[in-house]
C-alpha cells in the first residue's frame, strides 16, 4: 500500500502467542472455565516493554495502529476502552466480543459516553456466521452459541452508534462472502484504507496538463493536512515529487517543473539525487550555469557517475567533471 501512496511507510510488529486464549482475554468464560485470561499482563508488556524496545531499535513515528483477529480483536476493543491513548487507530477483525458474557459490550455502555476519542479511529470487520435462512436482523434474536460472536459485535456497533458525540472515527463492514478465517485479509486491507483515508494525494490529469495549476501548492497543502492527522511532520515523498517534476519537464511546463524540483531540494537538502534532478531541469531549460552549480552540489553529497558525466560535458565537453 505504501507504493501506491495509500499509507505511510509502516513497520509491522507481529506477536506470537503461546496461548492466545489466555493472553488475549481477561477473566473467564463459561465455555472455557479452565482458561483464566491474563490480557492485562499482556497489554502491560506491550506498553512498557515492547513499544519502548521498538521505538529504541527502529526509526518509528508516534502514530500506531493496533490490529487483532478473533480474541485479538477482543484485545483491541478492550484496549480502546481502557487505554485509548496507547494507539491512534484500532482494528478488530471478527473480534470475540462474546467472551465473559459480552463483558466488553457492557463496559462500552458506560465508557463510550463518558470519554472523548478525538483523533482516534476504530474499524470493525464482521464475517458471515449466519445459519441458512437468517439475516443480520433475525440473528439478533437468536440465542445459540454459533451466532454469539456476530450478535456481540452487532451489540457493540449499536453502542457506538449511540455515542456519536464522543468524536471517535468509526466504520464497520459486514463481509457476506467471508468466514471467520478469510475475513482477516480483506478486513485488514479495508481497515487500512479507512485509517489512512486522508493520506492519498489525488492529482487530476487536467491539473497536470494545466500550465497555470500550482502543483507545488497542492503538495504542500495536502501534506500539511496529513501531518495534522498523523501528529508529526510528513513531507511529500522524494520519488513522487521527482517523478512529477520530470513529467512537467518532458511536457515543457518549466515553471511547474522548477517549483517541484526546488521543493524536493528544500525538503531533502541532503539528497544528491534532488540536486541532480534540479540540475537536469536547468539543463533542459538551457540555464547551464545553474545546472553546473546543482551537479557540483550533488557530487559533494554523493558520487554519482551519471552526474559526473553530465558535469564533465558541461565544463569541457568531455565525460568527466574532474
Amino acid at each position: 500500500m505504501e507504493e501506491s501512496s495509500l499509507c505511510p511507510p509502516t513497520i509491522v510488529v507481529g506477536i506470537v502467542q503461546g496461548d492466545r486464549l489466555t493472553e488475549l482475554t481477561t477473566g473467564t468464560d463459561k465455555e472455557f472455565p479452565a482458561s483464566v485470561g491474563t490480557g492485562d499482563k499482556f497489554m502491560s508488556f506491550i506498553e512498557k516493554e515492547l513499544i519502548p524496545y521498538i521505538d529504541a531499535t527502529y526509526p518509528t513515528t508516534t502514530y500506531r495502529t493496533f490490529i487483532g483477529h478473533s480474541v485479538g480483536g477482543l484485545t483491541v476493543v478492550n484496549t480502546l476502552l481502557h487505554n485509548p491513548n496507547l494507539f491512534n487507530s484500532y482494528v478488530s477483525l471478527d473480534g470475540a466480543l462474546w467472551w465473559n458474557d459480552q463483558k466488553v459490550v457492557k463496559e462500552a455502555q458506560v465508557i463510550l459516553p463518558a470519554h472523548k476519542y478525538k483523533g482516534k479511529k476504530l474499524f470493525m470487520a464482521m464475517a458471515n456466521r449466519l445459519e441458512r435462512g437468517m439475516d443480520t436482523l433475525s440473528v439478533q434474536k437468536d440465542t445459540s452459541s454459533s451466532t454469539e460472536l456476530m450478535r456481540s459485535n452487532i451489540a457493540f456497533i449499536k453502542e457506538l452508534a449511540k455515542n456519536k458525540t464522543n468524536e471517535l472515527g468509526f466504520k464497520y463492514r459486514y463481509y457476506e462472502d467471508d468466514n471467520h478465517s478469510s475475513v482477516k485479509l480483506i478486513g485488514e486491507y479495508d481497515a487500512l484504507r479507512f485509517v489512512y483515508g486522508f493520506y492519498k494525494l489525488k492529482i487530476y490529469d487536467s491539473e497536470l496538463k494545466n500550465p497555470d495549476f500550482n502543483l507545488e501548492s497542492l503538495l504542500v497543502t495536502h501534506y500539511k493536512k496529513v501531518s495534522e492527522q498523523m501528529g508529526y511532520t510528513v513531507k511529500p515523498d522524494e520519488t513522487q515529487v521527482n517523478n512529477l517534476g520530470y513529467q512537467m519537464l518532458r511536457t515543457k511546463q518549466f515553471k511547474k517543473a522548477e517549483n517541484l524540483f526546488k521543493l524536493n531540494v528544500a525538503n531533502n537538502p541532503g539528497s544528491a539525487n534532488c540536486y541532480d534532478s534540479l540540475g537536469d531541469f536547468y539543463l533542459g531549460a538551457g540555464i547551464k550555469t545553474k545546472a553546473v552549480e546543482c551537479f557540483k552540489k550533488a557530487l559533494t553529497l554523493k558520487e554519482i557517475p551519471e552526474t559526473r558525466e553530465k558535469l564533465g560535458i558541461l565544463l569541457n565537453g568531455k565525460g568527466t567533471g574532474k
